[in-house]
């Protein structure tokens, strides 16, 4: 099959790039992939070290003179390239697609990835499940039943779990836990225990939660804690808040790194709190790493994370029961390499990357199928 993945981030862009460079790594051996993405992105510069695939700019903006000469230049790339399947994994790129497949005598299919929670109600939504959708992937049951109340509900909606790459992503071992806790904290005691979040640093993430309730533990408690959160620096006002709780010794902002397992490889468990969640891969990532995983109640999360087993879901927000929740987790500290045990098979049962490039070829299939099925009518 001839591919073309599309997508709108400038920058780091989160989960929805390491979405389609897990995509990009599990497919490029059998199929012809092309992506088109800003050139300023993060997955631009990734994708283009990539043998077989085929990277170009991408961009996808609003004006309207300007999304004129977009649209116009990509519907003669599409006439020209001939794919079967077109990927769009946003609203602004979705839109460009629908917009330059109209009409065409031989138009690709076209599958959207939901990766978020945001409502699907709006007018542009509406437009784009009737005239720009053959297939809906939704990244958890959470999402799924978002698109089945909306218009999305008209076509196919196949739920694909994210794929977790469980052989670069590995359990520390002692002494290198020890060399990336030095490499944060300097020297901890032993009975210090290491919560991590590559999650990033924005207030949605509810690190701050986190903080708010160490802070709120007895001194003896209180002091048994360190905090990591990679991602951008964080606003002053975030860390006036963190100041605010006397908390700036025991938090630590390592900003955007290259390497995930230097800060996952320091913890003891991994948080993600989230007020509005779709899958994560943070979550995943935590739970690869041989760490119990700490979930908000939020969207997906809970269907990553069985509570008890491979670590523990919270209500979203709540200060008083995540603080609750620390006081047991440090009079139970022996069980947590059985609970990290458990959150890496769970991994490797349910977020395997064979599986989900499987079930992702499986719906470029089933899109490619449609249309063929409705031409030929």
């Amino acid at each position: 099959m001839k591919i073309l993945i599309t997508d709108i981030h400038h920058g780091n862009g989160g989960g929805h790039v390491t979405y389609v460079l897990s995509l990009l790594k599990g497919l490029k051996d059998d199929i012809d992939l092309t992506v088109a993405a800003p050139p300023t992105g993060r997955l631009y510069e990734l994708a283009s070290r990539m043998q077989g695939v085929r990277v170009l700019p991408g961009l996808y903006t609003s004006r309207p003179l300007t999304l004129f000469a977009e649209v116009r230049a990509l519907r003669k790339f599409l006439k020209q390239e001939r794919f079967d399947v077109v990927h769009v994994n946003g609203g602004a790129d979705h839109r460009h697609i629908m917009l330059a497949c109209l009409g065409l005598r031989h138009r690709p299919a076209i599958v959207w990835t939901k990766h978020n929670t945001n409502p699907v109600s709006s007018l542009g939504h509406n437009l784009r499940a009737k005239f720009g959708t053959d297939v809906s992937i939704a990244v958890c049951d959470y999402v799924a039943n978002i698109l089945s109340q909306s218009g999305y509900r008209g076509r196919p909606i196949q739920v694909v779990r994210n794929g977790i790459d469980i052989d670069y992503l590995v359990p520390a071992s002692a002494a290198h836990k020890q060399d990336c806790r030095r490499q944060l904290f300097g020297q901890l005691a032993d009975d210090v225990l290491v919560l991590g979040s590559i999650g990033g640093t924005d207030y949605n993430k509810g690190w701050l939660v986190l903080v708010e309730a160490i802070s709120r533990l007895d001194p003896a408690l209180r002091r048994r804690f360190r905090v990591v959160v990679a991602g951008d620096p964080p606003s002053q006002s975030m860390l006036d808040k963190v100041n605010a709780l006397h908390m700036s010794e025991q938090v630590m902002f390592p900003g955007l790194v290259k390497d995930v397992r230097t800060v996952l490889g320091a913890c003891d468990i991994g948080f993600v709190l989230s007020f509005r969640e779709a899958a994560s891969y943070a979550s995943c990532e935590t739970m690869a790493m041989g760490l119990p995983a700490l979930v908000s109640d939020a969207g997906g999360l809970p269907e990553n994370v069985r509570h008890g087993q491979d670590g523990w879901i919270v209500p979203a927000g709540d200060v008083d029961a995540l603080r609750c929740l620390l006081q047991q987790i440090l009079s139970g500290a022996s069980c947590l390499p059985t609970m990290g045990q458990s959150a890496r098979a769970r991994v490797e049962q349910v977020f395997s990357t064979s599986s989900f490039i499987a079930d992702t070829k499986n719906v470029y299939k089933q899109a490619h199928t449609r249309v063929r099925q409705v031409a030929a009518i």
